[in-house]
């Protein structure tokens, strides 16, 4: 969401930075389990403009089940922009898990 700057007559788009890591540090006391917090897409490449959401690769040692699941834990709704995201294994954790 656009928010108006309180010293300039424009709009400007958020930079989210600050508030994801901010947000990820929050998680990582409430869940250890978390080990990475990525950021991908426009906002990763750093191309972000109006309309773009928030892309975050959240690894997660303990994670089960279907990614609609796994995203459950994450109030994702605490981040200043729409956000999609995707709740992995940790490498090693994949391995074990493949056939």
């Amino acid at each position: 969401m656009p928010v108006r700057s309180l010293t300039q007559s424009v709009l400007r788009w958020p930079r989210p930075e600050q508030e994801v890591q901010a947000w990820a540090a929050a998680q990582r006391r409430a869940r250890p389990s978390l080990q990475r917090v990525g950021v991908f897409g426009s906002y990763g490449r750093g191309t972000a403009s109006v309309g773009s959401d928030l892309d975050l690769l959240l690894i997660d040692e303990r994670a089960v089940g279907p990614q609609h699941q796994r995203l459950r834990h994450w109030p994702l709704e605490r981040l200043p922009l729409s956000c999609d995201a995707l709740a992995r294994l940790t490498a090693a954790r994949t391995d074990e898990c493949s056939l």
